[in-house]
C-alpha cells in the first residue's frame, strides 16, 4: 500500500513538472501590480505660443508621452535627433567599410533568428522536465558568454592598453 502511494506521488509530481515554459520562465509567484506596465508621464506644459502648436495627429504621439529611448541619449550627453538620423554617421563609415569587407548577407537577420532558435530547441529538449520553475536561460547559452575579466587579462596580457575594470567577484 505504502508503495503504491509513493509510486502515485513520483507520478504526481512528474507530470507536474512537465510544463514547457521554454527557456525563459519570467512569471512572478506574487499578486501584486506589474511594475513594468506602469509608465508615468511628462508633466503638462503650457506653450510660449499657441499659435505654433502642431497639427493633432490621430494614433500619433503626444508631447507628454514619455520616449524613453529619447530621454536615455539625452541623459547620457547625445543628441535627442540621433534616432531620426537615417543611414550611417561620417563618423562610423570606416568602420562599417571594414566589418562589410567580405559582404554582408541581405537576410542575416533572418538567418541569425532561425539558427538561433534551432540552437535553443535542441538545447531547451530537456527543460520541459523540472520539478521546479527555472530560468534555465543562462545555462543554455553558458558556453557563448565571455569572461570579461579573463578577457582583460588577456588584453593586457598581450600589452593592449585596457581600461580600469571593477574588481571581480568571486
Amino acid at each position: 500500500m505504502a508503495l503504491s502511494r509513493c509510486a502515485l506521488l513520483i507520478a504526481v509530481l512528474a507530470v507536474a513538472g512537465c510544463s514547457n515554459a521554454g527557456l525563459r520562465d519570467l512569471r512572478t509567484n506574487g499578486a501584486g501590480p506589474d511594475e513594468f506596465l506602469i509608465m508615468p508621464v511628462k508633466p503638462l506644459t503650457q506653450p510660449a505660443n499657441f499659435a505654433e502648436l502642431p497639427e493633432p495627429t490621430p494614433g500619433g504621439t503626444n508631447r507628454t508621452d514619455p520616449q524613453p529611448n529619447v530621454d536615455a541619449i539625452v541623459a547620457l550627453g547625445g543628441r535627442a535627433s540621433a534616432l531620426e538620423d537615417q543611414g550611417v554617421p561620417s563618423s562610423d563609415g570606416g568602420l562599417v567599410t571594414y566589418a562589410s569587407r567580405n559582404g554582408v548577407p541581405e537576410n542575416i537577420r533572418q538567418t541569425l533568428a532561425q539558427e538561433d532558435q534551432d540552437f535553443r530547441n535542441r538545447r531547451g529538449r530537456l527543460t520541459q522536465f523540472r520539478l521546479f520553475r527555472t530560468d534555465r536561460y543562462n545555462q543554455v547559452y553558458n558556453q557563448q558568454m565571455l569572461n570579461p575579466f579573463e578577457v582583460e587579462r588577456q588584453f593586457r596580457g598581450a600589452g593592449i592598453a585596457t581600461p580600469s575594470a571593477p574588481p571581480e567577484f568571486q
